[in-house]
């Protein structure tokens, strides 16, 4: 009996803090998991704006782990994985906990997360930049512009469909701190081949947003053509 209280309470949970928006990434689950067992454990005082400013401060470790890479040791880059965790931690948790603690503030935290997702991304690939070599600083801007669009897709697909998606299929951002993580210790263990890892993702993020694109103009003309 107390076990199916346990499922319950955690489907409850569940539904409360994920229902603002639709999520189709391959770590649903474990994130989700993961997400609602540390809302009960984080402490009254820490808000979700506190959370909001921890994400981005874990953007800002990732740009100081290139900066240190580029100028030091490249071992430096390790450093860069605490932060994305850090970043995961803050941005994964600050909507949640405020839909958790039945404290949502819909639109504001909406606008926020955006700036704050944007401001983290720019960190990211500035501190690429910083790091990488002569021509292929080009990489870094090219992530950082892809990235950009990743996001006004998402945006637009809102306010097509009125459903709030921050993923490209089976990939999240969540997903996306996974490679970013994996590039980093491939080049501690093989330096030089950040180049070749964050060309290979830039192109694959060029896809996927073309198909997304294409799909997005498509659910327009749908649209149109309902309300015709």
């Amino acid at each position: 009996m107390g076990k199916e209280t346990q499922v319950e309470d955690h489907s409850t949970i569940v539904q409360r803090t994920f229902s603002d928006r639709k999520r189709t990434n391959i770590l649903k689950r474990a994130e989700q998991s993961t997400i609602v067992f540390f809302l009960p454990k984080v402490p009254k005082f820490i808000s979700p704006n506190l959370l909001t400013l921890m994400g981005t401060l874990g953007s800002v470790f990732v740009f100081l782990a290139f900066v240190l890479g580029a100028y030091f040791a490249n071992w430096y880059l390790l450093l860069g994985i605490i932060g994305l965790v850090i970043n995961w931690l803050g941005d994964s948790l600050d909507g949640r906990l405020a839909y958790y603690r039945n404290i949502p503030r819909r639109w504001y935290g909406f606008a926020l997360d955006i700036i704050a997702d944007w401001i983290g991304i720019v960190l990211i690939g500035f501190g690429y930049y910083i790091y990488a070599k002569n021509s292929t600083q080009i990489i870094a801007f090219a992530f950082v512009a892809l990235y950009g669009w990743s996001i006004i897709i998402s945006q637009l697909r809102y306010k097509i469909t009125n459903e709030y998606s921050i993923d490209s299929g089976f990939v999240g951002p969540t997903e996306l701190r996974f490679i970013i993580a994996s590039i980093l210790i491939t080049e501690v263990l093989f330096p030089g081949s950040i180049t070749y890892l964050a060309g290979l993702i830039t192109i694959v993020l060029f896809i996927i947003n073309v198909i997304d694109s294409l799909k997005l103009l498509e659910l327009g003309d749908l649209r149109d053509k309902n309300q015709g």
